[in-house]
């Protein structure tokens, strides 16, 4: 099980390197640990386990963050319309994004960060996302809004970027052009 110890901090080189694509057909190792990036994420959602392990509460998870560099994530979440995204993916690579833009108006967090670091991280409104699941059958998501962000995010760390490279340096809360604020509780 995978718990707040195996997560890398900032600092660590390998959340500055570009992440290895995964050969494909994806190994027992490879499929195995999504599995378990997958479980962690909902494990630190639910209020009972992730109290008794001191997790922290996470939507997504990049193999670079439990210091693997390959090209893996792992999401957990519900949009705001209240649909479900929950899988593991393989090479995902962004196909389309809006000129538009959103962010989070109360910042943006991640797992490998433990401190607050306030500002406004600016983001496609809409993307389109392809990429192989944990059974390595193909996929391609059109997300908007909450889930852009949260893919964004995660595949960010399969590039080396950290949320907090994307906030203005002089005006943390400066309102790019074409962007919207995504609010969610």
């Amino acid at each position: 099980m995978i718990t707040m110890n195996d997560i890398v901090r900032e600092g660590n080189p390998i959340l500055e390197q570009i992440a290895t694509p995964v050969e494909i057909p994806i190994n027992d190792q490879e499929r195995k640990t999504l599995k378990e990036m997958l479980q962690y994420l909902k494990n630190s959602q639910d209020e009972e386990i992730s109290k008794k392990h001191q997790l922290r509460p996470g939507v997504g998870l990049a193999a670079p963050q439990i210091g693997l560099s390959k090209r893996m994530i792992a999401v957990h979440f519900e949009d705001l319309n209240g649909k479900q995204f929950s899988e593991g993916l393989i090479n995902p690579k962004i196909i389309s994004h809006s000129v538009e833009k959103t962010f989070l108006s109360n910042g943006e967090g991640c797992l490998s960060v433990d401190r607050e670091i306030p500002g406004y991280v600016p983001r496609y409104a809409k993307v389109t996302v392809k990429a192989l699941n944990v059974h390595g059958d193909p996929i391609k998501w059109r997300l908007r809004g909450y889930a852009a962000i949260v893919i964004q995010h995660e595949i960010d760390h399969l590039n080396g970027i950290m949320f907090y490279d994307h906030i203005n340096k002089t005006n943390p809360f400066h309102i790019p052009e074409n962007a919207k604020a995504c609010d969610v509780e």
